[in-house]
Parts: C-alpha cells; sequence; structure tokens
C-alpha cells in the first residue's frame, strides 16, 4: 500500500439508480487515500453524516451526543493511524472510508450524496484492498442506522450488540 500522501487515485464509475423523473443518473466518484490536508472536511462530513443520516436510526440526542464528542485532532489522529480512502464527486470529497488490518472503522458519506452509492462504492474498495491482502473476513461495528445497509450487502451479525448499542458484523472475503 502506497503512503496516504501518495498521489495513487482510482476512478469508478457507478450507475447510482438516483433518478430525476425517468432519468438515471451516473456519476463518477475519484477514489483516494486521505491526507492531513482533508482534515477539516472529513471532520465536517463525519459530523454532519452522524446527525442527519444516523439520527435516522437512533434518537436525535444520541445522534447529537455523537457528534460533539468528535475533534479536529480526533480526526487527524485518525489520518494519521488509518487507512482513509475518500470518494470525490466532481473535485469534492463526498464520503470517506477508514480501514486497520481487518477492522472497517468508519464509513461516512456526505447527508446530499446518501442513497446514491457513494457508501457502497468505498466500500466495494475497501473489501476489494482488504481481499488483495489475504484478508478472510472484514469486521467492523454497525450503528442502528447503518445496520441494514451492511446486511444488504453481505455482512452478518457476529455477536450482541455493544454497551453503546453497535452491531458487531463481519463478512467472509476469501
Amino acid at each position: 500500500m502506497e503512503a496516504a500522501g501518495s498521489k495513487r487515485s482510482l476512478e469508478t464509475w457507478f450507475d447510482f439508480g438516483a433518478t430525476s423523473g425517468n432519468l438515471v443518473s451516473v456519476m463518477k466518484a475519484v477514489h483516494r487515500p486521505a491526507t492531513l490536508g482533508d482534515v477539516n472536511r472529513l471532520f465536517e462530513l463525519r459530523r454532519q453524516s452522524i446527525t442527519k443520516l444516523a439520527a435516522k436510526g437512533m434518537s436525535f440526542a444520541d445522534a447529537a451526543s455523537w457528534a460533539e464528542k468528535l475533534t479536529i485532532p480526533g480526526m487527524e489522529k485518525k489520518i494519521r493511524e488509518l487507512e482513509i480512502w475518500v470518494a470525490e464527486v466532481n473535485g469534492a470529497v463526498v464520503g470517506w472510508g477508514a480501514i486497520r488490518g481487518d477492522r472497517l472503522e468508519g464509513l461516512y458519506t456526505e447527508p446530499d450524496f446518501a442513497d446514491r452509492g457513494i457508501g457502497t462504492g468505498l466500500l466495494s474498495l475497501i473489501e476489494v484492498l482488504m481481499r488483495g491482502r489475504g484478508i478472510p473476513a472484514v469486521r467492523a461495528e454497525a450503528s442502528s442506522n447503518a445496520v441494514a445497509f451492511y446486511f444488504r450487502r453481505g455482512y452478518e451479525r457476529s455477536g450482541p450488540c455493544t454497551s453503546n448499542g453497535a452491531q458487531p458484523i463481519k463478512k467472509r472475503l476469501l
């Protein structure tokens, strides 16, 4: 794997199925490793994703409490310690996913791009990377709003919910 500051990116075309009348929009997402220059955008995207999307699967108070615990230094630490991939559409960061070893550590989508394939594209990329490294299964903890997303993509429960309400999940890759 190249260093997080490398210039490598992956272009992926997805038919997201987002409709406007009878038209289906097709977007081009570019995936690249995150850099420290992405800190503010990734921090804000995560906060927005939690407050606007997570609140669909948990109480607004729980989502707000989760979002309030986030910090810019915490995001900087994630970029330094995790392998983070961002998804860009027309040069704007609209999602990111983080991994460490066999764990998916986070997957977030800009609310305006939810249900348009951004998260699916990032998850697919991450699974391909992990499979290529010989990792037999990916493990994660899904928030209540995201469990159905993962189940639709072949993930299964791997234990009881954690004390903070997250559902441990896994998917066989090999």
